[in-house]
């Protein structure tokens, strides 16, 4: 994996238009690992790996069994990357990881919250598109392909193949397309997607890591307002417009408020 620091939103902003159909995802640490949210759960409080895929395929059971009680469509549920991804935009760990293709779209989700360095993973879907493992030539994209019946269980719950794959379920929620999404999603539960690409070569870079230190974010967050990507319109719904205040109080408040306290305001 290569790594980068920037220096400037600007220079973020160059470095970024080079890579050209490239996905992106923002970590608000820089020092955090590339995992997924299952995996970060099972490893933080389920040590015992040999339960992993048990305890993986009771949750998605579960949340089958009950979820349809809230969906006006419960069919979503019977397709495999669809009800991970409707598991993982309502808060439920899944081994999906979220990318967009949009580096400004990651880089507020870096920055929103960060308090010290954060970064911005750039993967090379260009190449991945089309690249399979090399131990295993045969599990290319096509064949691996979570949206054809049975390949979840075949390739990603049996938990032993160091593959990834890359894309958007048939059917894509307002979030994913307010974001640009796209999903990765991995073989693997115990390692990084940058410990898992080690089984893709290629002569051109697979993972870049864009660092992004903590005294470039008012700069980048104000030019990310500019361009309206905001929790409000990243999250089209009641709850994203109540998240986005959060910057309202950084960014526009306070000269509301250097008004109010001038001599003679009303």
């Amino acid at each position: 994996m290569t790594e980068i620091e920037i220096s400037s939103w600007n220079e973020f902003v160059s470095l970024t238009s080079e890579l050209d159909g490239w996905a992106f995802r923002g970590q608000q640490d820089a020092n955090w690992a590339l995992l997924s949210s299952l995996s970060r759960y099972l490893q933080a409080f389920i040590p015992d790996q040999s339960g992993w895929r048990t305890r993986e395929e009771r949750a998605i059971r579960i949340f089958r069994r009950k979820a349809h009680n809230y969906l006006s469509k419960p069919v979503a549920l019977d397709d495999d990357l669809r009800c991970l991804s409707l598991m993982q935009h309502h808060g439920a760990p899944t081994r999906l990881l979220d990318f967009t293709k949009s580096p400004f779209v990651a880089a507020f989700f870096a920055l929103e919250s960060a308090v010290s360095d954060a970064a911005v993973f750039a993967l090379n879907t260009p190449v991945l598109w089309n690249a399979p493992p090399v131990n295993n030539p045969l599990l290319t994209r096509d064949t691996i392909d979570p949206r054809k019946k049975g390949n979840f269980d075949r390739y990603f719950l049996q938990n032993d193949s160091q593959i990834i794959w890359i894309g958007e379920p048939t059917e894509m929620d307002m979030r994913l397309v307010a974001q640009s999404g796209t999903v990765v999603l991995p073989g693997v539960l115990d390692k990084s997607l940058d410990e898992i690409l080690k089984e893709y070569h290629a002569e051109e870079t697979l993972i870049r890591k864009i660092i992004l230190p903590r005294h470039v974010r008012d700069e980048a967050m104000k030019a990310l307002y500019r361009m309206n990507i905001t929790n409000a319109t990243l999250f089209p719904d009641l709850d994203g417009l109540a998240k986005s205040i959060k910057f309202e109080l950084e960014v526009i408040w306070p000269r509301l408020i250097d008004d109010a306290v001038k001599p003679g305001a009303v």
